[in-house]
């Protein structure tokens, strides 16, 4: 059954579900894009089953990609590099704005299954169906624009120095399934804006979108084996992908385990380009002058947007003391009217993350947390991967739940008497991803804000982003930096030329 020509026609839930009820026992089968072709997986050995977060039930089938799959991806991107690199950066452009215009004309259809396939609101989904417009619509306009620098240097003989930069390769490009399209073109646009080709792989829990971005490139007319974007798991596909001699970078965002496990995989290919964005613990630190009308949303959406599935999201809050009571006691209500499941909060992934972020609140129980909204949720979910928003206070600093990323729908809520205490609550832990920073102090806000270790700091605001400015973390958050001329770092080489 053709599924890609069936879904990319369906744009709302409604509908949706009307054709989700359809199949009966047979869910989608998605295929794999190479060479701007989808293939015949008929004869695929293995699938994997991805289910709808929502009730439980089977979703779709995802092809369990071999070496043999990922060598004629592979093949086909070092095949159409040659000629993509030399492409125009006009012509370049030109491309990456149709790719732009194909998913703006189909941007409920993406965002209904972004929100069926990964479980968040429809509201959430549009929202980075947007951001993944504007990723083509950014970097289509950046390389218009490059600069580099050119210098003279006297003497005998006079000579003109300049810096070129040209393309790297072959990309690996692996994404995960939190904000599986936003995350999966921050990848893909930057990758053939700079003349790169790839081979994408999106996860395993979350692949609907990227099998509808496929289209939209065949759609946009992209050059055959420019992207091409395979399926599978991370010790399968994503291993052989991270270790082919012909993949000349790696561009990953996920766990920090997987993150050392491509460190380990690559240490030997010393060229090899790694941009590796990791795994957060982020903070949240309110201060006494803040206008707590404007701090308790604020705090709440960056602990519970997506169902605190975000890399960015802020899990740890800790508040100045005089003002922990009055900021607790608004936080949990607005917490219990503004964040209601099935209504403004989706369920978490997978059953599998379900019980992880299970296991944390059983072991917050355990310490004798105060769990001030929320519970510990069902062992055996029958109906669907839903857990309340969690507010937990009373756990001790060196806490699981406090150092480790839970990455679902639940917030530590602590108290700090001093700024410099603030501070080192901050820092102590091994992760430096992003933090808020709440105050109305104007000095404090550089003194606090660059003394924090995280790569990106949100002064009384969160996760807006100037797509120019470098997103990445510091400590096990992940090394490079990806956006603007980051990204050209990752996908370009570059050479300094002297001319006579």
């Amino acid at each position: 059954m053709a599924f890609i020509s069936q879904i990319w026609e369906i744009g709302s839930p409604e509908s949706a579900s009307v054709y989700l009820t359809s199949l009966a026992k047979e869910p989608i089968r998605l295929q794999n894009f190479i060479n701007n072709n989808f293939q015949d997986q008929s004869k695929a050995s293995s699938w994997i089953d991805s289910f709808d977060p929502r009730s439980g039930k089977p979703l779709a089938q995802i092809p369990r990609s071999t070496t043999s799959d990922v060598d004629l991806a592979v093949d086909a991107a070092a095949k159409a590099f040659p000629s993509w690199s030399q492409v125009s950066r006009q012509e370049r452009s030109n491309i990456l704005l149709r790719i732009a215009s194909v998913i703006c004309s189909k941007k409920e259809v993406f965002a209904t299954w972004e929100s069926v396939d990964q479980g968040k609101s429809l509201a959430r989904a549009r929202v980075e169906v947007e951001r993944a417009i504007s990723n083509f619509r950014y970097f289509a306009t950046y390389i218009l624009h490059d600069e580099g620098s050119v210098r003279f240097i006297d003497g005998q003989p006079s000579t003109l120095t300049y810096e070129h930069r040209s393309p790297v390769g072959v990309f690996g490009l692996i994404s995960p399934w939190n904000m599986p399209l936003y995350l999966l073109t921050w990848k893909i646009a930057p990758c053939i804006a700079f003349g790169c080709t790839g081979v994408a792989k999106p996860s395993e829990v979350t692949s609907i979108s990227a099998f509808l971005l496929a289209e939209a490139l065949r759609q946009a007319n992209l050059p055959p084996g420019v992207m091409n974007i395979i399926f599978g798991d991370g010790p399968g596909a994503g291993s052989e992908l991270v270790k082919c001699p012909r993949v000349r970078g790696i561009s990953f965002t996920g766990g920090t385990s997987t993150g050392i496990q491509i460190r380990r995989e690559t240490v030997t290919d010393i060229g090899k380009h790694v941009s590796l964005e990791l795994g957060g613990k982020n903070p949240t630190l309110i201060f006494d002058d803040v206008n707590l009308v404007q701090a308790v949303p604020l705090a709440a959406s960056a602990a519970f947007e997506n169902s605190g599935q975000i890399c960015l999201c802020g899990s740890r809050i800790y508040v100045q003391r005089n003002i922990l009571g009055s900021f607790l006691s608004t936080f949990v209500e607005y917490v219990k009217e503004n964040y209601q499941l099935g209504q403004t909060i989706g369920p978490v992934v997978s059953r599998e993350h379900y019980a992880k972020v299970r296991s944390y609140l059983k072991q917050a129980q355990e310490e004798g947390a105060a769990f001030l909204t929320g519970g510990v949720p069902e062992a055996d979910p029958k109906h669907g991967y839903w857990i309340a928003p969690t507010v937990l206070g009373n756990l001790p600093h060196d806490s699981r739940v406090m150092r480790e990323e839970i990455f679902g729908p639940v917030v530590s809520i602590c108290a700090f008497e001093t700024e410099e205490e603030a501070i080192q609550l901050a820092n102590d832990n091994p992760n430096g991803l992003s933090s808020v920073l709440l105050t109305q102090d104007a000095s404090r806000m550089r003194r606090v804000g660059e003394r924090i270790d995280a790569g990106l700091v949100w002064v009384n605001c969160w996760l807006v982003r100037e797509l120019s400015t470098a997103f990445g973390g510091m400590k096990s958050s992940g090394v490079g930096r990806e956006g603007g001329a980051h990204s050209r770092e990752v996908f370009t080489n570059l050479r300094t030329i002297h001319v006579r």
